[in-house]
């Protein structure tokens, strides 16, 4: 992982300006510390001397002030710049998961890590690191440039050493590189297997199994456990080896300059100056590694979330280059991954606006037809042109929260707007007699409603979306008469302005139809 990954800011250029202002303030800050240098100086100077105390005390007092202020602002900006990255990358890390087709979507659990604990992570890197990379990159420069034209011995030793400190923390942090790796790769561990066995205990507790993998659970936490020892025992040793080194660093320029002020080859004024600046240089650089140990976790989720965003931009997804009421597939071949034989072959298929229903025999593609229409799946061979797509499933899911959020889902729309969606579908009564209306609480994939009010819920929904093809996949297999008589002529009403493909086995829906699509594994063939 780089200090610095460019590809940040291709992924949320909402946090250039925030970085940009960071490396000014950066700049200024480094010429507020060697300001304070000189104006400290002048001051002891001046009382050694006798002089005049006025103007050194001043200007010492305003650089005191605009170092306090700069640092305020650094930390202002470090927190803006953090919330733009961390917000940024979780939006392109879902939006990743949605465009790839299932079959070349990441592993679940490892999307889940990256989008939580890994996004999250990310906001010290931005918020602490960064800004101590910018003044690291800034400061020491300014400081050495300040000591040349004050004491050329003392920046010569400065020159010599400081490179001596990134090294060390390059060694030191390629270490804490690989650990920090292996840590994730437990956390990952960690997580996945801990949800597998909450989704599997109702098995486990029937086969007597579920003690044994309290045991398997505990294992990987006490490997996630030492894997976090590991680094943090390296993160330790390299600040005390940066620190060391950079004690050294500085004695080796006081005790220069504390000679030549007893031979008297330099002021008092210019070794005093020395001794100042010196700290300076090497100071942010010990930041830097500081910084960059308490913020590997970011570093390593920032470098990991940018592959993922990376492999979903270079994965192929269909072209919707077909006219954008209509659905194209030409000799549309699919094949499940690891199977052999293909569920659908060399299909031919040309609709435009109106109903189409979809039949066939079970297993012999209606679903899958819909997937590679909807780009949730790409065609094994051939070409499928479609214009954007709603999809709704067999059992659509609904995420928790109120029932006016799972029906507004990316829409935005208004509550009257809601309720003729509702009305649409029968739903409008029921939902009015609940306490709090659409209010309403749900759980985890509408849990609260039964199977008949999930689909006619994502039905409402698919009626708020404005693309200008629906896809629906037994929309009345968990509806009675009267319901299903319902939905039959919303379908019938949105057709007239959208191109619907609607997978059904209800003979009264196919009667509605302009076209009837019979779906073999060989071929589909339209009537109507």
């Amino acid at each position: 992982m780089r200090p610095f990954d460019p590809r940040v800011l291709a992924v949320a250029p909402a946090a250039r300006r925030p970085v940009a202002v960071l490396a000014l303030v950066g700049v200024l800050q480094g010429a507020a510390t060697i300001g304070t240098a000189f104006a400290l100086a002048a001051l002891v100077v001046a009382v050694v001397e006798g002089s005049g105390l006025v103007g050194p005390a001043g200007w010492l007092a305003a650089l005191l002030l605009a170092r306090a202020v700069l640092s305020w602002v650094a930390e202002r900006v470090a927190a803006w710049a953090g919330v733009e990255v961390t917000a940024a990358l979780r939006s392109a890390l879902l939006r990743r998961w949605l465009a790839v087709p299932a079959e070349g979507r990441p592993d679940p659990d490892r999307g889940a890590t990256l989008a939580a604990q890994g996004v999250a992570a990310v906001e010290p890197y931005a918020a602490r690191f960064l800004p101590a990379l910018v003044a690291g990159a800034v400061v020491p420069v300014l400081a050495v440039a300040a000591l040349v034209g004050v004491d050329w011995v003392s920046a010569l030793v400065v020159v010599l050493t400081l490179p001596l400190l990134p090294l060390f923390a390059a060694l030191i942090g390629a270490a804490t590189r690989d650990e920090t790796e292996r840590r994730w790769q437990a956390l990952s561990a960690l997580a996945g297997h801990f949800v597998d066995v909450m989704r599997g205990l109702p098995t486990l507790v029937g086969y007597g199994r579920a003690d044994r993998q309290v045991e398997v659970v505990a294992q990987v936490s006490r490997r996630h456990r030492a894997a976090t020892m590991r680094t943090l025992r390296l993160a330790f040793l390299s600040s005390a080896a940066l620190e060391l080194l950079a004690s050294i660093s500085v004695a080796i320029v006081a005790v220069t300059v504390g000679l030549r002020l007893t031979y008297g080859t330099v002021s008092l004024h210019t070794g005093l100056l020395a001794i100042l600046l010196a700290p300076e240089a090497y100071w942010p650089i010990r930041r830097v590694g500081a910084e960059f140990h308490n913020a590997a976790d970011g570093a390593e989720a920032v470098a990991a979330v940018l592959e993922d965003v990376d492999a979903g931009r270079a994965a192929p997804v269909p072209s919707p280059s077909a006219p954008e009421l209509g659905v194209t597939l030409e000799r549309v071949s699919y094949t499940y991954p690891g199977a052999t034989t293909p569920v659908l072959a060399e299909v031919d298929l040309a609709v435009g606006p109106g109903l189409t229903v979809v039949t066939g025999t079970s297993g012999a593609g209606k679903s899958t037809l819909l997937e590679l229409v909807a780009g949730l799946r790409v065609p094994t061979s051939g070409v499928v042109s479609a214009g954007p797509a709603h999809l709704v499933t067999q059992r659509p899911f609904l995420p928790a929260g109120t029932l006016r959020q799972a029906l507004a889902l990316g829409t935005g729309a208004p509550d009257d707007a809601l309720w003729e969606a509702l009305r649409s579908v029968g739903l409008e009564g029921f939902v009015a007699g609940l306490p709090h209306a659409l209010g309403t609480r749900l759980g985890d994939d509408g849990v609260g409603l039964s199977a008949g009010q999930r689909a006619r819920v994502a039905l409402a929904r698919a009626t708020l979306s404005t693309t200008p093809v629906l896809l629906v996949d037994e929309p009345t297999a968990h509806l009675d008469t009267a319901s299903s008589e319902l939905v039959h002529a919303l379908l019938r009403d949105l057709a007239e302005r959208r191109t619907v493909l609607a997978v059904t086995h209800r003979p009264e829906l196919v009667r509605l139809a302009d076209r009837h699509l019979v779906v073999t594994a060989t071929a589909a063939e339209v009537h109507g």
